[in-house]
């Protein structure tokens, strides 16, 4: 086995690695299918945006659950905001704890939305690191695909 179809061979596993362990759902194959030739970095410019929206939306429900009078309802809307754009990359678990996390909103429990955030933050955290393998496995890749037409 050559090294580009023993990569390719690394990248299909990791992949379905993190199916199986529920970081990713089927909405990253739909985001994928959307990437071309036109535009080979559209899943790795979506998931960065998706990064960053969510470091800004934690720092916005950290900075809300720290005030004396909670206004639950912004604190709901950051969250369904998180929900819908890590549903939209397929990060699964991210969207499984925002989910309980407004959950905590609508009772307004507050032990219950702290609880959540940080599990929001340590789930982002992974899931970040898995994408960032996982871009640094195709990013190997490309080249090879260049250099080696018809080949897939």
């Amino acid at each position: 086995m050559n090294g580009v179809s023993q990569m390719q061979r690394q990248l299909a596993e990791y992949t379905s690695t993190l199916f199986e362990e529920g970081f990713l759902d089927d909405q990253f194959y739909q985001l994928q299918q959307l990437q071309d030739e036109s535009n080979p970095e559209f899943v790795v410019e979506v998931v960065t945006l998706f990064f960053e929206d969510a470091e800004r939306l934690l720092s916005e429900l950290a900075k809300a659950l720290g005030q004396e009078n909670i206004d639950f309802k912004r604190v709901d809307a950051h969250v369904r905001q998180l929900k819908g754009s890590s549903s939209s990359i397929g990060a699964q678990r991210v969207q499984k704890v925002c989910i309980a996390f407004r959950n905590y909103c609508e009772e307004k429990n507050v032990e219950g939305c702290l609880k959540s955030l940080q599990e929001i933050k340590q789930e982002c955290s992974l899931v970040k690191s898995k994408f960032e393998i996982l871009f640094k496995m195709e990013q190997k890749l490309l080249p090879q695909r260049i250099r080696l037409p018809g080949s897939d």
